[in-house]
């Protein structure tokens, strides 16, 4: 039976009609997919030697899945007439390909060091009832405690009433079906940040690298498949370093231009495009990892994207070495089940209430947001590993790292989308659904939704973030954005960003004196707001959600007041103590020793650590190797990133000024009066 691509996500397809895909790719089966083992994620330990012919055979074993799944997907009459056709036309086939490429790895791998055992079993792939939820995975992620396949959201399981069962879904014929959404009204509050003690590093650093408005795309990953055309088999978007694609050398990237407002942010930050399931034929409707792998419809150009640095609720946190690769989530999630998974889905005004594997439905005036918390501890000696995942881990509930491992600044990736809730009563007929891209065999299902990052910031400017988050301030291009506190942390005012001393270059002595007691960030009521963040504006310098989750007023979708956030109000920011460490270019830095390896493979295991004020290994791994001698072709960073820590730190000119004023004003006074006294004097002579 084929499926309708738009009755299937309510109605099953039930109807009888054939239909041909609107992205070419044929009349699809209904509610089935191919299940194969995933052998990048059992490849825990590859020589470097071997790691190019590796990462070669790992992206064709996706190829032939994805392969397996569109024949799959146009076989549906062959297989009602014959139930043996998907295992003999289709499954035992793609074992034998399976088979060939995991004995290239093994022999890879046995040229240059010991041969994996066990390959072998990997081989065999089953055909799936893509209704299924996915088994518990074996996944593997280094990490104890905060396991991001936790708390999977089982809200709105109701949702459709068994609508959508016998069909994929979708306007490709593969997802996502009404099952897939959630009310968020229906969630329960699930959100518990440890609180920060101790040690914390309490501090945050935005940067602002717009929505690709820009309008870079490709089906590449350049940390997974490097080196393969359409590695990623889905279309991501990319901000802030315009070079990645999957034949960029660590070179190109360094020597790339970058849509971070600071440009000594050249980080490459990526994710799945979202799509609306609305007939729309977009530039890669006939082309590998769009149309022809089962990504159609329109992508939705993010209406505001958050890039914050936070801090960690135990301890200071360490620099990132350079070139550090993290991906976050798991595209596969739908058949290895949700060990890796790491999706989030809220809608502003709700952002206490997370799901894992359904996608929102947010009341009116309220927008979609998917939230990527990354990994925030590093092994201190690797920039990636064989499976991507095993240099870096998350901390546990309590904010603690596993052994061995160094707290590092978690990226929290905030993406805002103009999107309304699908009609699903008529398969989005009247509304449209949408959908996150994914491998064709992954169904577009919210848990397979993942984020990738690279880090390229100056080494200078890396420093500041590090100095900025341990000494417990708000800094960065972006930190008008409106982004949430640190895990844990109460409500800030934000101190003085980077641009703001631009703004009021010539304020005058007036100011002061009606207050004179306020220190000198006082006066500045809304600091946060940069000249490039209009104030309804968004981090991209697009008109938009400010991206705070309890804005009042207006977002431009019916004129509706957004629900409020469970937020406390905002507290004024601490001064400075005096011995916080300062971010001007003549404060402390990290003693390094080495930078990491820019050649894509393992960095080679450098001494790595954080210090204490008295500039002493505190964690027993030796010296940092993030930010050491430049090897970046990155421009220092410009000169109005270098004012905010003058305005904040200690002996600022902000400061002089403001403490001066009273003496300069009692000077001017005794002066006037031994004036007038003299004049008085010779008027009695």
């Amino acid at each position: 039976m084929a499926a309708n691509v738009y009755a299937s996500a309510t109605d099953g397809g039930s109807g009888g009609d054939s239909a041909a895909t609107r992205s070419g790719t044929g009349v699809r089966t209904a509610g089935a997919t191919i299940d194969c083992p995933d052998v990048g994620t059992k490849l825990t330990s590859v020589p470097e030697q071997a790691r190019g012919e590796v990462d070669k055979e790992l992206a064709l074993l996706d190829e032939q899945i994805a392969k397996a799944y569109q024949q799959l997907s146009e076989a549906a009459q062959q297989m009602q007439q014959d139930p043996g056709f998907a295992d003999n036309a289709i499954v035992n086939p793609l074992q034998e390909k399976r088979g060939a490429s995991l004995e290239r790895i093994a022999i890879a791998i046995d040229r240059v060091g010991d041969r994996p055992e066990g390959l072998e079993a990997l081989a065999a792939c089953t055909v799936q009832d893509g209704n299924q939820a996915p088994a518990q995975g074996e996944g593997q992620d280094g990490a104890a405690g905060e396991q991001p396949g936790q708390e999977q959201g089982q809200a709105g399981q109701e949702q459709g009433n068994g609508q959508g069962q016998g069909a994929n879904g979708g306007q490709a014929g593969n997802g996502p079906v009404a099952a897939d959404f959630a009310d968020i009204n229906s969630v329960q509050p699930n959100v518990n940040d440890p609180r920060p003690q101790g040690d914390a590093s309490r501090g945050s650093f935005a940067t602002s690298c717009g929505v690709n408005e820009n309008g870079l795309f490709n089906s590449d990953n350049i940390i997974a498949a490097p080196g393969v055309t359409n590695g990623a088999h889905h279309f991501h978007d990319y901000v802030g370093n315009q070079a990645n694609n999957a034949f960029a050398s660590d070179q190109d990237l360094a020597n790339a231009e970058t849509s971070c407002d600071d440009q000594g942010d050249k980080s490459s930050y990526y994710w799945p495009v979202v799509r609306l399931q609305n007939g729309t034929q977009e530039q890669d409707a006939q082309k590998p990892g769009g149309g022809i792998e089962g990504n159609a419809g329109e992508i939705v150009t993010p209406k505001q994207v958050t890039l914050t640095f936070v801090g960690n609720p135990r301890e200071k946190v360490t620099a990132m070495p350079r070139l550090l690769r993290i991906i976050t989530g798991d595209a596969k999630s739908f058949v290895n089940g949700p060990a890796n998974a790491n999706a989030s889905w809220s809608c502003t005004g709700f952002e206490d209430r997370q799901l894992k594997d359904k996608y929102p439905l947010c009341p009116q005036g309220s927008d979609v947001v998917r939230t990527f918390k990354f990994q925030s501890c590093w092994d201190g000696r690797n920039i990636d590993s064989a499976n991507h995942r095993t240099h870096v881990a998350f901390a546990d509930a309590a904010g603690n790292c596993p052994s061995g491992f160094r707290p590092i600044p978690q990226l929290v990736q905030r993406i805002v989308y103009d999107i309304d809730a699908p009609s699903l009563q008529d398969g989005g007929r009247t509304t449209p659904l949408f959908a996150v891209d994914s491998f064709p065999e992954q169904l577009h299902k919210p848990g397979t939704d993942h984020g990738d990052f690279i880090n390229i910031f100056d080494e200078d400017l890396m420093g500041e973030m590090v100095d900025c988050i341990n000494g417990g301030r708000k800094c960065g291009a972006g930190a008008g954005g409106g982004q949430d506190p640190a895990p844990g942390e109460e409500p800030q005012e934000p101190t003085k960003s980077p641009e703001a001393p631009q703004e009021e270059p010539t304020k005058t002595p007036e100011a002061p004196q009606e207050e004179p007691t306020k220190t000198p960030e006082a006066p500045q009521e809304q600091p946060t707001k940069t000249p490039d963040a209009p104030q309804n504006g968004n981090g991209g310098g697009k008109p938009g959600d400010q991206g705070d989750d309890g804005d009042d007023g207006d977002d431009g979708k019916g004129g509706a007041a957004k629900p409020p956030a469970d937020k406390p109000d905002p507290e004024p920011d601490p001064e400075p103590e005096p011995g916080d460490a300062s971010t001007a270019p003549g404060g402390a830095r990290p003693e390094v020793k080495a930078t990491a390896s820019a050649d894509g493979g393992n960095a080679a295991e450098q001494g790595g650590g954080s210090k204490n004020g008295d500039d002493q290994d505190t964690d027993g791994l030796g010296d940092s190797q993030a930010v050491g001698q430049a090897t970046s072709a990155a421009p220092a960073p410009s000169a109005p990133s270098r004012t905010e820590p003058q305005a904040v730190g200690e002996g600022g000119l902000a400061d002089t000024g403001a403490q001066l004023w009273p003496a300069a004003a009692g000077a001017v006074l005794v002066i006037a009066g031994f004036v007038v006294l003299r004049r008085v004097r010779r008027s009695h002579m």
